[in-house]
């Protein structure tokens, strides 16, 4: 799960989304520093905590992934302003190594393939258009809830009718330096372990 805090753009705002929702739906609950945001029939979509350094220890800015100590933290500053709401996050990693297991052509569509593909503790089918995937491989998976450096939310959605959850990402998707132009996953090397996070 990843939280949000821009100083420079946003002021002392740590931003905590937790699903999207319709613009022209949304709530707005003020608890002192802490705006609570819902949609119309209650659920909860995220959170805004106002004076965020007061409460945090926030070393670092963009998007932060959320961690044990930082959601403490969190649990913290919502108590202090009166909101006692049940944190049930997410925490692991949203980007991790995965191993194409098996790997199939897509019976509607002629350049998507359907991938099985193993993240350490579950496995994943995906389906993807790039051009070099194959069953073997390691890759990079953005699981569904994952934000892109785009700012795209990964959602779990089916792709000409056939259900995939997750994407196997390309170098220029992650956002890294010196990435090449031509359409293609991202294939790691084997001194990478499916499951492990991917830190880019």
């Amino acid at each position: 799960m990843d939280v949000f805090y821009n100083p420079k753009a946003a002021g002392d705002v740590l931003i905590v989304p937790i699903k999207d929702g319709e613009r022209y739906a949304i709530r707005h609950e003020n608890y002192g520093d802490v705006i609570k945001i819902t949609d119309e029939q209650g659920d909860i979509l995220g959170y805004n905590l106002f004076h965020a350094s007061a409460y945090l220890d926030l070393n670092d800015t963009g998007k932060i992934v959320m961690t044990e100590t930082l959601l403490d933290q969190l649990k913290r500053a919502f108590t202090k302003n009166n909101l006692q709401d049940v944190f049930d996050f997410d925490l692991s990693p949203s980007f991790v190594v995965g191993y194409v297991k098996e790997k199939e052509q897509h019976e509607n569509a002629d350049k998507l393939s359907v991938c099985q593909v193993e993240t350490g503790d579950e496995q994943l089918q995906i389906v993807c258009g790039a051009p070099n995937v194959e069953a073997g491989q390691k890759v990079v998976v953005a699981k569904v809830g994952a934000v892109m450096p785009s700012g795209m939310k990964i959602k779990a959605t089916e792709l000409r009718g056939v259900p995939s959850n997750g994407m196997i990402c390309s170098q220029k998707e992650l956002g890294l330096p010196g990435a090449p132009e031509e359409k293609g996953i991202y294939v790691l090397d084997d001194s990478y372990e499916a499951g492990e996070p991917f830190a880019f």
